[in-house]
């Protein structure tokens, strides 16, 4: 799909969202698409039923299928398997990640932070399908750097059980820091404080 396709859509499928990891969704991305969502088996979503926008804020609906043999069941714990609470976290920062690159930013996407998490439930192998309902509290572009910022409330569903929520998560998007040349010691080879 072209890229006013992509900004136009109100859902992706997996191999939509599989195709923003190796960068093959959007045929004709703009200068700074650099942002990309994590791939397999780190990628934590499968499908996004719904993406809207109103005005700063908005909603994002996404699941993820559990699956049997997926790789954090196999080390995590073994003789007691279920998936760590923080790629449930981890989820939603990408959630909030592809929401910027939907909204048009421009750059590489990083996790900022959130507020309170809570707990009160797991997944296990034998589950289904984890929901993640993120609403959008606001989306800002920041004209001196180019730079956006999302900031949102994720709640999280394991087959219709809400197990846990994470408040006033934050993603950024930033250009000019995507390390495209990696194994090659370049400029953004290092990491650190990021300047603004």
């Amino acid at each position: 799909m072209n890229y006013q396709e992509f900004m136009a859509r109100d859902h992706f499928d997996f191999p939509e969202i599989l195709g923003m990891a190796y960068g093959t969704t959007i045929s004709d991305p703009p200068v700074h698409f650099d942002a990309r969502l994590p791939a397999p088996p780190f990628l934590m979503v499968d499908r996004v039923l719904k993406i809207a926008s109103e005005g700063k804020k908005g909603t994002i609906i996404a699941e993820q299928d559990v699956r049997l043999d997926a790789w954090y069941f196999q080390c995590h714990m073994p003789g007691d398997p279920v998936q760590p609470g923080c790629l449930c976290v981890d989820a939603v920062w990408q959630l909030l990640g592809f929401y910027c690159l939907w909204r048009g930013a421009l750059g590489s996407g990083r996790a900022l932070g959130c507020g309170e998490i809570s707990f009160n439930g797991q997944i296990r192998p034998y589950n289904k399908c984890v929901r993640y309902e993120i609403s959008i509290r606001r989306y800002s572009e920041l004209k001196d750097s180019g730079s956006s910022i999302v900031t949102g409330d994720g709640r999280i569903f394991v087959d219709d059980e809400l197990i846990a929520t994470v408040l006033q998560a934050k993603t950024g998007i930033f250009k000019n820091i995507a390390y495209q040349d990696y194994p090659i010691r370049s400029k953004n080879s290092v990491g650190g404080i990021m300047e603004r």
